[in-house]
């Protein structure tokens, strides 16, 4: 597959601030998470692939394109900054209809783009109302209307759950996810990692201006060797299941919390401990309520490249 983002060597600096450094990286498509506290650089990656900026040095292109100063690249792209510049006089409708109507879109269609953006963010019945008078949750919805009412080949979007309520950040992930479904490729920045990790497991995790891990979840954490996986397991007798786990070759530790019975187990080979578990339990010699490899999320594996 033909990535739709290339970068080679890209760096950015403010002044002597260097805002991205020796960043090379390839996304082939779908929807990718791009991760990183706050002052990673990920904004900055943003700014360069919707053509905000140009490189300071080094290369990218974005859908086969250099995205700087690019018109015809633009109208490829939806794009919802984390930026709140929303014109307040407005309405939800006329600003999106305003902004299509610039891109070049007859006055027909950019209308009825943005009705339906409006319709997909559940703002049909305020889309008449002045944008000054919508909460912080409404404006975000705004932000991401006008991303996808083009119907772009490609949505960035930089912090886009930012003053949504649970339930308004539920639907915004769910609305990403079907974007993805139907062809769109998604990019999507945030420093909530919970939230990406449930939108997808594609990740560019940027930290310091560089890249510090590329691929899917499970990927970047099987290369962090040097770190034991963790494993819980309830069991209806803790000491015996101890007793049973504690000689396996790879196992490297068994902990048990005095008042749940909680076994806290490190092992150097994940998947041999799971061989040799599930032939313990076949064999009836330990009973397992409840197992959970603790350190295979997303969260975990940030802390451990971070740290």
């Amino acid at each position: 597959m033909t990535p739709i983002i290339e970068a080679e060597n890209l760096g950015r600096w403010y002044g002597q601030v260097a805002g991205l450094n020796e960043v090379s990286l390839s996304i082939a498509g779908g929807i990718t998470g791009l991760v990183g506290i706050n002052g990673a650089g990920k904004s900055t990656l943003i700014k360069l692939l919707v053509g905000e900026i140009r490189p300071s040095r080094g290369s990218i292109r974005v859908l086969g394109e250099e995205p700087f100063a690019n018109r015809a690249f633009f109208r490829k792209i939806g794009f919802c900054p984390q930026q709140d510049a929303l014109y307040d006089d407005m309405t939800g409708l006329a600003l999106i209809t305003f902004l299509m109507r610039l891109s070049g879109y007859p006055r027909a269609q950019a209308r009825s783009g943005a009705e339906q953006a409006l319709q997909r963010v559940a703002m049909t019945e305020a889309m008449h109302r002045r944008i000054g008078g919508y909460s912080k949750g409404m404006r975000q919805r705004v932000k991401i209307a006008q991303a996808i009412a083009p119907q772009p080949q490609l949505l960035i979007c930089d912090e886009p759950l930012n003053g949504l309520d649970s339930m308004g950040r539920r639907s915004i992930l769910e609305l990403l996810s079907e974007l993805g479904s139907s062809g769109v490729h998604v990019l999507v920045s945030s420093h909530v990692l919970h939230e990406v990790e449930n939108l997808t497991e594609n990740i560019v995790l940027l930290h310091r201006g560089r890249v510090l891990a590329q691929g899917t979840v499970p990927e970047v954490r099987n290369l962090l060797t040097r770190f034991p996986r963790r494993v819980e397991i309830t069991a209806g007798h803790a000491r015996r299941c101890a007793e049973v786990i504690m000689p396996l070759e790879h196992v490297l530790s068994v902990g048990i919390v005095p008042e749940t019975g909680l076994l806290k187990i490190e092992t150097r080979d994940i998947d041999r401990f799971y061989r040799d578990l599930t032939a313990i339990v076949a064999a009836g010699e330990l009973e397992i309520g409840s197992l959970e490899a603790v350190d295979a999320g997303l969260e975990a594996v940030f802390d451990y490249l971070v740290d």
